[in-house]
Parts: structure tokens; sequence; C-alpha cells
């Protein structure tokens, strides 16, 4: 795969890593219910518009045409499972004050995505680039080691994530229609959790203990779920996998800056020097990708 990705799909990436990057603002207005609620209502609400939009688009069709395929249909099962995991986790690390933990699991992530991409997907980087991922490896390994303890919360949302996106990347199925297909997945359990926990009286959908304006936050956290997860499969089957996972550090980076200024975190030194290896590779992926196009305008106007 070349080097150089789909100009209009690099952009739908950059504004999937945006939204999830800020993420954590939303989530924080439903501070007051427990994360494992937030996470059913968000796969349920989820599931609930993503189908409703392709059966009015495209009638009941793009179910079957998944459900004939069961290879295809078992990869979507699995990459539901996992993304229903990560958000889990994700949401449980926001609200209970570990969004500097959550976030140095998503620049590890993308570290993940460039090691699959190059040893298992035969991609190859450029010396800049590699320049820029070494160091960012630096950075990602010094934040691990310096982090003061086992970063079990990054660790576990770095490598669900890397999974989901590889599974995504050979799931030969258009973006939204994998979406539906993998929230229908966790539809029936996330329905019957969210019944027995209302019925066992630990709920508060529908009632005055939360309030109308929680059970909009709770309905629209499925559309904010949905978008973000659609440009993301979209963009990972158009642009390599390397260039995914560099791009990625656009979200943790968004995440960082609200743990520190926004939820007060601690933010020392030791974690500084991490994340400014990070940027520095950046810096030097950026200027490569700049670079490269321009040479490649300058040869097609030649």
């Amino acid at each position: 795969m070349s080097g150089i990705p789909d100009r209009r799909a690099l952009w739908i990436a950059i504004a999937a890593f945006t939204i999830w990057g800020l993420m954590p603002l939303y989530w924080y207005l439903l501070r007051h219910v427990p994360a494992m609620q937030i996470v059913l209502h968000r796969a349920v609400w989820c599931a609930i518009l993503v189908a409703a939009w392709l059966t009015l688009r495209r009638g009941r069709g793009w179910l079957r045409e998944v459900v004939a395929q069961p290879r295809l249909a078992g990869m979507l099962g699995v990459s539901g499972v996992l993304i229903a995991g990560n958000w889990s986790l994700y949401v449980w690390a926001v609200n209970s004050g570990h969004v500097v933990e959550a976030s140095l699991g998503y620049f590890i992530n993308p570290l993940l995505n460039v090691v699959i991409g190059v040893l298992f997907l035969r991609e190859r980087l450029s010396w800049p680039q590699w320049v820029s991922v070494a160091l960012a490896a630096v950075g990602v390994l010094w934040l691990t080691f310096n982090y003061g303890s086992f970063p079990w919360i990054a660790l576990c949302l770095a490598a669900s994530f890397a999974i989901y996106g590889v599974i995504r990347k050979f799931a030969a199925v258009e973006a939204v229609q994998g979406l539906g297909v993998e929230n229908l997945f966790v539809f029936g359990p996330a329905v019957l959790a969210l019944v027995w926990i209302e019925w066992q009286g630990g709920g508060g959908f529908f009632s005055l203990r939360w309030g109308g304006w929680t059970d909009v936050l709770l309905v629209m956290g499925g559309a904010l779920t949905a978008i973000p997860l659609i440009c993301f499969a979209y963009a990972v089957r158009r642009v390599p996998l390397s260039v995914v996972g560099l791009l990625q550090y656009i979200g943790p980076t968004l995440q960082l800056l609200l743990g520190v200024f926004f939820f007060g975190e601690a933010f020392g030194v030791d974690r500084a020097v991490g994340f400014i290896f990070i940027w520095v590779g950046l810096v030097v992926f950026a200027a490569d990708g700049y670079l490269r196009t321009r040479r490649r305008v300058v040869a097609q106007q030649a």
C-alpha cells in the first residue's frame, strides 16, 4: 500500500480521533450514572439508531447480506465484543479519575497499529517515518516504566482497540453496515442487563431519580458513539494502518490536556518527558507527509 493515504479518508480519520479526544467532556456530564449503565445505554441506543438509519436507507437487506456470510458475521461479532469491552473500561476510567492513564492507553494503541502494519501487513515506512515511530516508542516506554504502577487500564485499552482496528480493516463490509451488525451482537445482552438493573431498583432511566436531561444524554451517547466509529471504520480500510496508528495520537493528546487542565489530574516532569518524545515524533511524521505530498503534486504538474 502506498505511503500517501487517500486525502478524504485522512480527514475523516482526523475527525474521528478528535471526537474521541473530546469525549471525556460528554461522559463527565453523566458522572452521576454508574459507568456500567452508561456503557449499556451506549450500546443499546447506538444499535437502535444505526439499525434504524440503515433500514430507512436500504431496507432489511443490510442485515441479510452479512448473515449470509458466516465468516464476516463472526468477525463482526468478535469486533463488537472487543469494542464493547473497550467502551466499558474507558467510561469507567474517565468517571473514576483515570483520564490521564486512559490517554496513555490510546498513546500506546497507535504504536501497536504501526507494529502490526509493518510486521504482519507488509506496510512500508520511509526513514523519517521510522524515526517518528522510534521517538514515539521511546516516549511510550518512558511513560510506561515511569508511571509509578503497572498501567493495566492503558494496556487493556490499547490492545483491545488495536485488535478491533485490524478486524475492521479486513472485514469486507461498508462502515455503517458493519457497525450496525457489531451492535446487534451486544444489543440483546445489553437490554437484558438494563432491564435487570431497573427491576432491581438500581437504574434511573425514565424516572425522577436522574431527570429527563440525563435520559437525553444517555440516548445521544449512542449517536456520539456511532459517528466516530463509522468514520474510523471508513478510514481504516483506505489509509495505511501505519498512518492511522500515528494519527491516533490526536485523541489521547486531547484527552491528556483535558485530564490535566479540566479534571485536575497529576502530570509531573516524568510524564512530560514521555509526551515530548511522542509529540516530536508526530512533528517528524507530519513534516514527512507534507513533503511527500508536495513532491507528488509537483511531479503530476510537471
